[in-house]
């Protein structure tokens, strides 16, 4: 018995030991993460074998792991100040959709580090959107180019990024905030040219309306012209012949007097 507690410490300390190494070396990775191994007794970064996965893992107390989201994530830029061909400043607000991806992780971790969205995400889209803004007018950024502004932003930050391990999925222009001098002067400008567009549209509406009835008329004219040039007193004549038989067969009562018309045309009496 009293040996016992010689025996207790020794194994005391050693459950303690294996306790703070088992706390050191259990390794959790959550879901949309991935956990990049650096081994601090060999060569770093291991970067030639895949990334932790989700779960449990056990490594060794002496390495380390850090851990990495790589869901798609969304960087908001607000009011990035930006200059337009004739040298205006510009406020653009844009979403950037990116993420670090399983085959790259340790590859960025090595060469970014964990705060790559500082120094390399933000910097990237602001370098091109500075690039991209330049080579257009205030009011092609207002009204007509706002969906090619908006590739050219994408494929332009893309380039910078993938070199970099970083996949970039989408970029979101969500708004363009002009001078309010010059997006007035713009406004009044996109509004003279609808009112000019919907008064040539009334114009051609108009003369086609015309010409219709120009092209009307002078059909009714030519069939008139032909239609009188035929008529000739033996034609008609003969239709008023045809039509005198056709009424002497009606039953109503009538008289009909052959001959007493002009040009010798019978002339009907009827009952009423």
């Amino acid at each position: 018995m009293e040996k016992l507690p010689k025996i207790i410490v020794p194994l005391v300390v050693i459950g303690i030991v294996l306790l703070v190494l088992l706390t050191k070396s259990a390794v959790t990775i959550g879901s949309g993460e991935r956990g990049v191994l650096y081994e601090t007794l060999g060569s770093g970064v291991v970067t030639d074998e895949p990334p932790l996965g989700e779960g449990f893992h056990i490594i060794a107390p002496w390495n380390k792991v850090f851990v990495y989201n790589v869901r798609q994530q969304e960087l908001f830029e607000r009011e990035m100040s930006v200059l337009s061909s004739n040298g205006l400043e510009i406020k653009l607000d844009a979403s950037v959709l990116y993420q670090a991806t399983t085959e790259t992780v340790a590859k960025l971790h090595q060469t970014r580090g964990e705060d790559y969205l500082q120094s390399v995400i933000i910097p990237a889209i602001r370098s091109a959107t500075r690039s991209v803004v330049g080579r257009y007018t205030p009011e092609q950024l207002y009204s007509t180019k706002r969906d090619a502004i908006q590739k050219e932003i994408f494929e332009e930050t893309k380039k910078i990024l993938e070199p970099q391990y970083i996949q970039l999925n989408s970029v979101l222009v969500r708004d363009v905030t002009l001078p309010p001098t010059i997006k007035e002067a713009i406004e009044r400008k996109l509004k003279q040219e609808q009112e000019s567009l919907e008064y040539e549209f009334r114009l051609v509406t108009a003369d086609k309306e015309a010409q219709k009835q120009r092209i009307e008329a002078q059909g009714k004219a030519d069939a008139n012209r032909i239609l009188s040039a035929s008529l000739t007193d033996k034609i008609l004549q003969d239709k008023g012949i045809e039509a005198t038989i056709k009424l002497s067969e009606s039953p109503n009562s009538k008289v009909i007097v052959i001959g007493s018309g002009d040009s010798g045309m019978p002339i009907i009496l009827g009952n009423q």
